[in-house]
């Protein structure tokens, strides 16, 4: 047909190491060799570069030649796949030999989400001459500090990652016998979860032994070390040598890398000169474009066309099209929840609402960060305790964690998004319909109904005083919009919007392990992932406070024993102090 794109499949790009990359390209329909050469659009993927059809065909179709490519060890590449490891060197390698062929003009673009945002931070970490412009879509910062780990804690999103590779590991697509027992663990992951940490052996990821070591090797280091600074682990350690081209970075509020969005806008438009550019939708992982997370609408917060909105910043940064216009005046763009009509009649669904806002900076001008404090009756509020003693406690047990719902979450086989905070049957090892603030082990500390709408937006953190009779353990907070009962929810609503966790044994360094002494108080400040809220008028803000989040973060084991490898588990006595020395506090970025 005369609009479909010329396509050469699995083109072997060579590496510097004699591994070669499958790669298809597409040209643009009109495609001849004798024409003048154009800019050429990378995607390096794990998931199978015919996956991307979609979008190369549309760049072809805009006059681009499109590289998809199957990164090292997967799919049609050779090499042996261990995730993220070679993907800084593997990705210049790609950048560069594209600017050599004769049908490229030397300028590379780079696009994709997720793993494929993670390989475009890396090789763009090592700077290689020919990146021109980037779109990176959900992409980590640190996968050590708020992705794979979380202030120490492992994300267990990536424990399931690591079956849901092997099953689809080239080794597993040449031996069905090994697919099969591949996808039973796969089907039962939730199951290995329970039974976490997996010993070397133990598993059926042993018969594919990089993705078993690639497992145990994220179980274990669990201290900040050179392992985490590579550059496929997040530009975070490079971020002065990094690649200064014009770049787009997408992410959403409910995402997995919402903090690492926002990290890597703020750090890298103070030290380019090239154009860096934020946009902040009501979105979850991979939901880009559409406006709903979980059980919450957001009526205009969908994109009409999110692939031509990427295309669209090419054409004005790859071929200098200064007409091209991608949507947005100013540096950032973030969409505002909250404002709508709230709960639907005869539904789950809950009609949030929002705009669209642009501003210089992030956080916006104009955003305070302020504190609420908790106080020993359950309030939360702008005033500060004046009680001499107070403290709330509670038993952590392992064996019986509070339950994700919702949330920050992807690859997880968990839904993410905002929801009722209840226990749910579409959530795994909930029980029944009681709200999880029934439980023993939740502390709520929440304002009085609002007199006034509240709107948020920037960074979130919680400043802690605890203590504990175990040698370890963790703390979780979750940050929430209360809405009055109504006829869906006659009980009333709390959704979630943010949330994080801290272990304890990091309060002084990521880098190094230093135990509790059991009673003596120790201050937390962690950070929750950030968000763009308004509280309206007679909603509550509250603030959760726990020791776990499972399964979107590993259980600590409270022993103190090796992380990624302790066998025992037991109870830990924890308590949060409230008083006028020792005032625990939210610091929420209020817009004046």
């Amino acid at each position: 047909m005369p609009d479909e794109p010329i396509i050469q499949r699995n083109v072997m790009m060579p590496l510097r190491d004699g591994v070669r990359l499958a790669t298809d390209l597409y040209f643009p329909p009109d495609w001849s060799d004798a024409g003048e050469p154009v800019p050429v659009i990378l995607a390096r993927t794990p998931y199978n570069k015919n996956a991307q059809a979609e979008m190369a065909i549309g760049a072809a179709r805009r006059g681009y030649i499109f590289a998809s490519q199957d990164v090292r060890g997967r799919y049609e590449s050779e090499g042996e796949f261990y995730p993220f490891a070679h993907e800084g060197p593997d990705g210049y390698d790609a950048v560069e030999w594209l600017a050599e062929q004769p049908w490229c003009n030397g300028k590379i673009g780079t696009i994709g989400q997720s793993y494929c945002a993670a390989v475009q931070n890396a090789l763009a970490s090592l700077n290689p001459p020919h990146l021109s412009a980037m779109v990176v879509a959900y992409g980590p910062s640190s996968y050590y500090h708020h992705a794979l780990r979380h202030n120490g804690v492992l994300e267990m999103r990536f424990f399931v990652y690591a079956f849901t590779m092997a099953s689809t590991s080239r080794e597993a697509l040449a031996d069905p016998v090994l697919k099969a027992a591949l996808e039973d663990a796969y089907a039962n992951v939730r199951s290995w979860m329970r039974h976490y940490p997996v010993q070397p052996g133990e598993s059926p990821l042993a018969l594919v032994p990089s993705y078993e070591q690639w497992l145990l090797d994220i179980q274990r280091n669990a201290a900040y070390s050179d392992y985490w600074r590579q550059p496929g682990w997040g530009p975070l350690p490079w971020y002065d040598q990094h690649a200064d081209v014009p770049t787009l970075y997408v992410g959403g509020w409910y995402d997995s890398y919402t903090r690492a969005t926002c990290q890597n806008f703020v750090e890298l438009s103070r030290r380019q000169q090239q154009p860096v550019h934020l946009l902040m939708g009501p979105w979850h992982h991979g939901g880009a474009g559409v406006g709903r997370t979980g059980d919450a609408t957001y009526e205009g917060g969908d994109l009409d066309d999110y692939l031509g909105m990427r295309l669209s910043f090419f054409d004005r940064h790859l071929r200098g099209d200064e007409s091209a216009d991608f949507g947005q005046r100013k540096p950032v763009r973030y969409f505002i929840m909250g404002g709508g009509e709230g709960p639907v009649a005869g539904s789950r669904d809950i009609a949030r609402g929002g705009e669209w806002r642009e501003c210089d900076t992030w956080p916006p001008e104009g955003s305070t960060p302020t504190a609420f404090y908790l106080h020993a009756d359950g309030g939360l509020s702008t005033n500060a305790p004046e009680a001499e003693s107070a403290a709330t406690s509670w038993s952590f047990d392992p064996a019986d964690p509070v339950p994700t719902i919702g949330g920050n979450l992807s690859a997880l086989g968990v839904d993410p998004g905002a929801y009722d905070q209840r226990n749910d049957e579409r959530f795994p090892f909930t029980e029944g319909t009681l709200p999880l603030s029934a439980r023993r082990d939740v502390l709520c500390f929440q304002t009085e109904p609002l007199e006034e709408d509240v709107a948020i937006a920037g960074p979130i953190e919680v400043v802690l005083h605890v203590s504990t009779d175990a040698p370890d353990t963790d703390f979780t907070a979750k940050l929430l919009d209360v809405h009055p009962p109504s006829e869906s929810y006659p009980a009333g609503l709390a959704l979630n919007l943010s949330d994080s966790i801290m272990r304890l044994r990091f309060r002084e360094s990521f880098e190094r392990e230093v135990l509790a002494e059991p009673g003596e108080v120790y201050e937390l400040r962690f950070e929750l992932y950030p968000t763009a809220n308004r509280f309206v008028a007679g909603h509550r803000i509250r603030l959760d406070i726990s020791s776990s989040n499972f399964p979107r973060f590993e259980l600590n084991p409270n022993t103190g024993g090796p992380l990624g490898a302790e066998r025992r588990v037991r109870v830990a006595e924890n308590t949060v102090h409230h008083d006028a020395a020792r005032p625990s506090r939210v610091m929420l970025s209020v817009l004046r």
